[in-house]
């Protein structure tokens, strides 16, 4: 799978990423047949091939405090205008969704879940939970690419950035929650 973005936005310490993606070697996508005017996609099909494939991602860890001064959301979250983070190191927790790309335990998720976390776990469909490793990621395009010690899961079939047209409908599966 060639990611040409991926290369030309990516530091040095981001080439497992690439790696990684390059690795799966999935066959070209083909343009999947135009709906006939006025249907939409079988959504519920969708869900059912492609659900068993999302999974949550939980992490946690700590970062600076001061990292989101800047950040006005984060201000009025703790609840004073005006007032300031401790300093130092704080502890946190996250949550978000990724998806398997390779049934060996390959999966992406966003890069902003991941960030500054010291561990990551990974809940599958079917409930089993795993720790998680980084591979790398890209703050740029807000990819990261984790791996979890499993075989034989359920993956999704990555499509073609070029085939999509405006306008064309999506559908967006995953557990924003942490929930599967």
């Amino acid at each position: 799978m060639d990611l040409p973005w991926l290369h030309k936005s990516a530091p040095a310490a981001v080439e497992p990423v690439a790696a990684a993606a390059a690795a799966l070697a999935l066959p070209s996508p083909t343009p999947l047949p135009a709906l006939p005017p006025g249907s939409a996609p079988n959504y519920r099909a969708i869900v059912q091939q492609y659900g068993p494939a999302v999974v949550g991602v939980t992490v946690e860890g700590t970062r600076n405090a001061e990292g989101d001064e800047a950040d006005p959301v984060q201000r009025f979250l703790r609840g004073l205008p005006g007032a300031r983070a401790p300093a130092g190191k704080q502890p946190f927790k996250g949550m978000g969704s990724g998806f398997i790309v390779a049934a060996d335990g390959l999966i992406f998720t966003n890069a902003h879940v991941v960030k500054d976390a010291q561990e990551v776990t990974v809940r599958l469909a079917d409930r089993r939970e795993f720790s998680a490793k980084v591979l790398g990621s890209d703050a740029t395009t807000d990819i990261a690419v984790l791996r979890i010690p499993a075989q034989g899961l359920p993956t999704v079939r990555l499509g073609a950035p070029k085939l999509l047209q405006v306008g064309a409908p999506v559908l967006a599966i995953g557990p924003p929650y942490g929930e599967t």
